[in-house]
């Protein structure tokens, strides 16, 4: 074969793995479901950048998550990842579950004066000064901390700050003692500890031990088979729970808190026995993208972010280089531009399909620039909608969560503040 045939079939082949490798157009209008939660914010009048929850998603994502716990354990909502009065309320009365967890002094006192009848367990030890705060800001109400409200306790020495700190204020408090089963972001970690914080509590006249909080996100995302992980995080839980019952003797709690788990674990506990007693979730209920995991197959996304499209043009055009040219040949995704009203949020594009974010522009929390086919069909004034990465920040940053309900906006929920 001539060398000048040789050279031709090289760049024919060069050629055809390049177009092979060329991306594909990706772009399509929205959905019908899309579509309806646009006309739903168009007729609400909305025009700025919202929060929305898809109600009847929500009830389902309850529903399947009540299917997996049952009875064989009590269920703790995790406040955090629904940071809203009314939203931890459509949760309580629809799983039948007062138990909430809170992470943040504020919401503490938010919730306390609007869930009286709450039962509050803390999910990270507080330094003393926020309980302090929280005493200072109680003001009138029928929630009795005393026995509604859970602190927890990570070390002796914080034992020793919340004993003197419960002598100052002449109150009773409830401490649970955290316990590290594997994840190794503090708590207890050895018997000795363990029986030095309990006999610290048991002599301090105004604490009372109410039981053990043990978080074991680890076991989903560390390399390796999860039920081996779950099942030495269950192992040392099981191993503390006995040393405590063994050194506090007929002092041990009839009505204990044993709390574990998480949303990306709860499932991993639908069948055996286990060491505690209620399991935390949260952010399954509205499952943002970092809980697309294969042990939250069952739920669905609840909530988004409606952005509304403030300009639409064709092509890219990035200052000062010709490369928002070569990103439009050599990408069908990147032959239109919008720019959206805010931006930058911990959220992935996902309606109309195949947008994102330009990297070479940049990023913009003030009009945010994303790319797409034609085909997205976008332009001025039609909504783009997001899917939050987590659910805990996120919520806050928009005002009043708009709720989707029976095809139209049916209320609008405000967030916790974080001021008490």
């Amino acid at each position: 074969m001539k060398r000048r045939t040789l050279l031709l079939a090289a760049l024919g082949g060069a050629a055809a793995t390049g177009l092979a490798l060329r991306p594909r157009d990706e772009g399509a209008p929205h959905q019908p479901y899309f579509e309806g939660l646009s006309s739903a914010l168009d007729a609400a009048g909305a025009g700025t950048p919202r929060l929305l929850i898809d109600r009847q998603a929500l009830h389902r994502n309850i529903s399947t998550l009540r299917g997996h716990i049952g009875d064989r354990y009590a269920y703790r909502i995790v406040a955090k990842s629904l940071p809203s009065v009314p939203l931890l309320e459509e949760v309580m009365q629809r799983s039948g579950s007062n138990r909430l967890m809170l992470f943040h002094q504020p919401f503490i006192n938010r919730v306390a004066a609007a869930l009286p009848h709450a039962d509050i367990l803390l999910g990270k030890p507080m330094p003393v000064s926020a309980a302090a705060r929280f005493y200072a800001q109680l003001g009138t109400t029928t929630f009795q901390p005393e026995q509604q409200l859970s602190w927890l306790l990570d070390t002796p020495q914080r034992v020793a700050q919340y004993a003197a700190l419960a002598e100052q204020l002449a109150v009773d408090m409830r401490a649970c003692i955290e316990i590290d089963v594997g994840l190794h972001r503090g708590g207890v970690q050895d018997d000795a500890t363990l029986l030095a914080m309990l006999d610290a509590i048991t002599a301090a006249p105004r604490l009372h031990f109410a039981g053990f909080m043990g978080y074991e996100p680890h076991v989903v995302k560390v390399p390796g088979s999860a039920l081996s992980y779950r099942d030495r995080a269950m192992q040392r839980y099981s191993h503390f729970v006995a040393v405590a019952q063994r050194h506090l003797g007929a002092r041990w709690p009839e009505d204990a808190i044993l709390n574990c788990g998480g949303s990306p674990t709860y499932q991993l506990y639908d069948e055996g026995e286990f060491p505690f007693n209620e399991l935390a979730a949260g952010s399954c209920l509205v499952k943002p993208t970092d809980f697309d995991i294969p042990t939250l197959a069952d739920h669905e996304p609840a909530a988004f972010i409606a952005a509304p499209v403030l300009k639409a043009s064709a092509g890219v055009q990035i200052p000062g280089l010709p490369l928002g040219v070569l990103q439009q040949l050599w990408n069908p995704n990147r032959r239109r531009t919008v720019f959206t009203y805010g931006g930058y949020w911990k959220a992935q594009p996902v309606s109309p399909a195949g947008l994102s974010v330009n990297p070479l522009f940049g990023r913009s929390t003030n009009q945010e620039m994303l790319n797409g086919s034609p085909a997205t069909g976008l332009a001025a004034d039609d909504w783009v909608f997001l899917r939050p990465t987590q659910s805990e920040f996120v919520f806050l940053q928009f005002g009043d969560i708009a709720v989707f309900d029976g095809g139209a906006i049916a209320a609008y929920w405000p967030v916790l503040g974080q001021q008490a």
